[in-house]
């Protein structure tokens, strides 16, 4: 069945409505983050104690007023004071909680071993056995030259047992935003699971259970497709002119679910070898599967293939979801595969919450005779025009350099070369499709 939207009067009257409704649209830029604090740190549980080793710029604990020697330096002769006031706010700033005793807001009690003053340059602090060596090694001369700024204070914290070790970050707004935590947790068998957290992050569990990832992931995947404006507007692009079939609907969001699943599995376990110029690429191309589906909508869109087009798109849409998964897999602990599931399903179970609200929302709306006449054309060219915007936008930061540089064979991998075919199969045959139906109808 075709639903095909060519009345040049509507497609007149619509655009014009759509352009005015579209200049007061504007594309939202980031901004950057300045003065970024690096803080390095390892937890190792043990037995009947956890330690807690820091690393933090002494320029992030500008408000202790720490004692200074002429020309910015520290006053090591008495800083020793300062130095446990110091151990005090990183305790509290980076906060250790036990969740099998109830996470609550309490963190554990620590005792401190020992401190020490470092210049800046020291490279002794990369693994747990020179971090400690180096706290309880000889101090620093009282007439040493450290600097405040690029200067650090080391801290050897000491808790009791932890079973399930949470991490809340307790800073403000201004310092979490310039954060970047490099962590490591040193298990009893001595495997180390490393911990990379940048800007803005509460509560980190540092070892989940397999039920607390996989809940954790859930919750995860359904967010992702629930405030990612580029995957919303491509599910109302698929779904908006065939609203009134509710479960075949699930069928087509579950072949999207099926297509993104296998790119985002396979990027995040490493099968997909990809490089710095690959994420603006993908994030282009999400932008032009987009843009299709407003086309196809406008033109000629029918049912019987969009599971098919979906399964396509998705295939680029899960390297998107790859990119954005990352940063969080590193939570998944011991249970990778579990959580890669659990991060999926996550989006299945939000675009089906999608369709739960958005299907009987248009159907409402469409019951207006203007919008039931014009409103599949006026979404998709609204639509449509956020997607070009975004698609010139994301390929303008395309290295196009290091693009002409890649080698075919060892940049994607098979798997990328098929799902990028797949992709063009699914942008280009619709439009095959319809060059076919016109040929025909001029031909007769």
């Amino acid at each position: 069945m075709d639903y095909a939207l060519v009345s040049m009067p509507l497609l007149l009257r619509t655009l014009a409505f759509a352009l005015a409704l579209m200049t007061a649209i504007a594309p939202a830029h980031a901004h950057d983050v300045a003065d970024e604090i690096a803080v390095t740190g390892f937890v190792k549980p043990s037995g009947n104690e956890t330690e807690v080793l820091w690393r933090v710029p002494l320029a992030m604990l500008a408000d202790l007023d720490l004692p200074q020697a002429p020309a910015g330096f520290v006053d090591l002769a008495r800083v020793g004071p300062a130095l446990r006031l110091a151990a005090g706010a990183v305790a509290r700033a980076f906060a250790l909680h036990d969740g099998s005793k109830g996470e609550g807001n309490v963190p554990l009690d620590h005792r401190i071993v020992a401190l020490r003053v470092s210049p800046p340059g020291d490279r002794e602090f990369e693994t747990l056995d020179q971090a400690r060596a180096l706290i309880h090694g000889p101090a620093l001369p009282a007439d040493a030259a450290v600097p405040i700024r690029p200067g650090f204070v080391d801290i050897h914290l000491t808790y009791p047992a932890v079973a399930d070790p949470i991490l809340r970050i307790n800073l403000s707004p201004s310092l979490v935003q310039r954060l970047h935590l490099g962590l490591r947790l040193v298990l009893p068998d001595g495997a180390i699971r490393p911990f990379e957290i940048k800007g803005a992050a509460d509560a980190v569990r540092l070892d989940p259970s397999r039920w607390q990832a996989a809940l954790a992931f859930v919750g995860d995947g359904a967010r992702h497709i629930i405030g990612g404006a580029d995957h919303l507007l491509f599910l109302l692009c698929l779904i908006v002119p065939f609203r009134r079939r509710f479960w075949p609907l699930v069928g087509v969001v579950t072949a999207f679910t099926v297509g993104h699943s296998i790119t985002l599995v396979a990027a995040a376990l490493g099968l997909v070898t990809i490089g710095r110029w690959f994420p603006p690429v993908v994030e282009t191309l999400i932008a032009v599967s987009i843009l299709t589906m407003a086309i196809e909508n406008v033109l000629w869109a029918r049912f019987e293939r969009r599971w098919l087009i979906a399964a396509g798109f998705g295939l680029i849409h899960g390297f998107g979801f790859a990119n954005a998964l990352g940063e969080s897999l590193q939570f998944a602990g011991a249970h990778l595969a579990l959580s890669l599931f659990a991060f999926n399903l996550g989006i299945e179970l939000g675009q089906i919450a999608v369709l739960v609200v958005a299907v009987p929302a248009l159907n409402w709306l469409f019951r207006v005779e203007a919008l039931r006449r014009y409103g599949v054309l006026l979404i998709s060219i609204i639509v449509g025009h956020e997607a070009w915007h975004w698609m010139v936008e994301r390929a303008g930061a395309i290295k196009w350099a290091e693009l002409a540089a890649v080698e075919p064979a060892g940049a994607f991998g098979a798997l990328a070369w098929l799902a990028l075919a797949a992709f063009v199969l699914a942008l280009a045959w619709p439009i095959g499709d319809r060059l076919r139906g016109w040929s025909r109808q001029i031909g007769a």
